[in-house]
């Protein structure tokens, strides 16, 4: 799996993609954009770190973040319905997550939340527990996890 493969499973099934990142900065539409052609399936990338870019530009819900925190299923659902919402895409992933270093008793470090949404399906939300690998491999394997999903989601 690699973001080659995401790009032709997109243009093979006429699909739009963008995505929705916050731990992982844009590695993820990086991926994608680092190849040639990537502009005939790829519609868009927001990097929203910050709450309040979650906010405003992917619509997250003041009530999720405050409920739930940013690092958790429920942003990372909004985030993939907000990344379909404000774009021109077909399907979206987010990701949202603690790399580190640190975290909390509650949401460790290497906890990464994803959301795979898609026009006209049921969005899907998973927590994938990468542990204390650092924040370099752990910005990388959510990257990874991601494109496996994007490819999911275009099949």
């Amino acid at each position: 799996m690699s973001a080659e493969d995401v790009l032709k499973a997109a243009k093979a099934a006429g699909l739009m993609v963008s995505v929705a990142e916050s731990c992982t900065g844009g590695m993820v539409a990086a991926a994608l954009t680092d190849i040639a052609g990537s502009s005939a399936v790829v519609e868009r990338g927001f990097v929203t770190y910050s709450n309040s870019a979650k906010q405003q530009m992917l619509g997250v819900r003041a009530e999720t973040l405050e409920a739930h925190g940013a690092v958790s299923e429920e942003v990372a659902r909004e985030m993939a319905e907000g990344a379909l919402d404000h774009s021109e895409a077909d399907v979206a992933v987010s990701i949202t997550g603690i790399a580190g270093p640190g975290g909390s008793e509650h949401k460790p470090e290497g906890r990464v939340c994803f959301g795979l949404a898609r026009v006209g399906r049921v969005t899907q939300v998973e927590t994938v527990e990468f542990g204390a690998l650092g924040r370099a491999e752990v910005r990388i394997a959510a990257r990874d996890h991601a494109l496996a999903l994007l490819l999911k989601g275009l099949g």
